[in-house]
């Protein structure tokens, strides 16, 4: 019987992984996408520079902004986008949204007293965000 509890935990594991790299991607081409059509415009109406240059990374950045709360990211992480690695910490980003409300990762110190351990055998070893932070400013993922 074990060995059966086993594999039936691996398949629910690998179905969990699945799914949340579907959502991982969904997300990383969902902003990546709009953002290359966006410097494509740009280009075209007023030629290579500066300003194409920003506004190929205008849709990430804001995307970065309004998701790092939920990922125990600062909103002025975004600000990576000018200067590199910004499409790095999206897409951690993105991997640890996918998984919300449920979170594997340690709690940043301010948001431990809202956090639990997740009781659902699917999310087992997980932690629970309860409530949202007055810094979100939107309602939670659910």
């Amino acid at each position: 019987m074990p060995t059966e509890a086993v594999a039936a935990r691996e398949a629910r594991d690998r179905r969990t992984r699945r799914i949340r790299m579907v959502r991982t991607v969904v997300l990383l081409v969902g902003v990546v996408v709009p953002s290359l059509v966006l410097r494509e415009l740009i280009e075209s109406r007023f030629g290579r520079g500066p300003m194409a240059d920003l506004s190929a990374v205008a849709v990430p950045m804001a995307a970065t902004a309004w998701l790092a709360p939920y990922a125990s990211y600062r909103r002025r992480d975004a600000l990576l986008w000018l200067v590199g690695p910004g499409i790095y910490v999206f897409a951690v980003i993105a991997w640890r949204v996918a998984l919300a409300p449920y979170r594997d990762w340690r709690p940043r110190p301010e948001e431990t007293p809202r956090m639990r351990w997740s009781c659902d055998p699917d999310h087992a070893g997980t932690w629970y965000l309860t409530k949202p932070k007055g810094d979100a400013r939107h309602p939670p993922v659910q």
